[in-house]
């Protein structure tokens, strides 16, 4: 049984972990985290996430349970799982990281703190979205620079950063394929006279509405036809299967920064 302590416990994706964990038979939650001052702290993880009594309650400090657990599954906020990261590394335990909104020097951080505990980062632990990001590249590379590229991503109401990770993870794939660099072509949103689009210009436009899962479209646009390629996530188990797909990978690698394409044997080999 593979010991995992969930952070973000009491959250959408923390709770259908520790569902999924609940229903596997090769995984046992060790430990569940919530931010100090939640209002969840001390009640039974289980009955939070809607299954029933488990027996482990959930806690304000990460440093408390990390001895319990082989493994660290992280969806919470930036600022909380760099927190998190640290203490896991330190203990040698391995990270699998599926928050997202981190800055440049988080994840140089984060790359340090894997020399000590492997960790998988990815902005989206979906199966399917990762597949995605690999067809995508080879799209970009057969059409190269005479098709337009803009991603529309649409999520619920309460998510707080934008674009969404998934959605720049998408475009960087895709700047990459074409050799360009997104910091210098990428464009979020528009509005006013902005003149004619400029031909290396990789757009993301952002929607924010309702209850949506998650869905992302890219739009290849050439002149008399365009492709559209398009996810949409029905539900977060996806995610969290994922997640503890990357948690049964994780354990037997050496430390170091990997990614689901690591996980799922998409990395191209050179």
């Amino acid at each position: 049984m593979i010991r995992t302590i969930v952070c973000g416990a009491a959250g959408r994706m923390g709770g259908r972990i520790i569902a999924m964990i609940h229903e596997a038979d090769d995984f046992i939650l060790a430990g569940a985290v919530e931010r100090p001052g939640n209002p969840h702290i001390g009640q039974d993880a289980g009955e939070v996430a809607g299954i029933g009594k488990i027996g482990i309650p959930l806690v304000g400090e990460m440093g408390s349970v990390v001895g319990t657990g082989q493994v660290v599954i992280d969806f919470t906020a930036p600022q909380a799982a760099m927190t998190h990261l640290a203490i896991s590394a330190q203990a040698k335990v391995p990270a699998v990281v599926g928050t997202t909104g981190f800055g440049a020097a988080d994840l140089n951080r984060i790359k340090d703190l894997s020399s000590a505990a492997p960790c998988v980062l990815s902005p989206n632990m979906s199966i399917g979205v990762n597949v995605l990001l690999k067809v995508l590249a080879q799209v970009a590379r057969t059409l190269g620079d005479e098709y337009d590229v803009e991603i529309i991503e649409t999520h619920h109401r309460f998510k707080k950063d934008a674009p969404s990770g998934t959605a720049l993870k998408m475009a960087q794939v895709i700047a990459e394929a074409l050799g360009r660099e997104l910091d210098k072509t990428g464009i979020y949103g528009r509005k006013g006279l902005v003149g004619e689009r400029g031909k290396e210009e990789i757009a993301i436009h952002a929607l924010r509405a309702g209850d949506v899962i998650g869905d992302h479209t890219v739009i290849f646009g050439g002149m008399g036809e365009r492709i559209e390629l398009t996810h949409r996530a029905h539900t977060r188990d996806n995610f969290a299967r994922g997640a503890l797909c990357a948690a049964r990978w994780i354990l037997g690698q050496p430390p170091g920064l990997y990614d689901m394409h690591d996980v799922l044997g998409l990395k191209e080999r050179t």
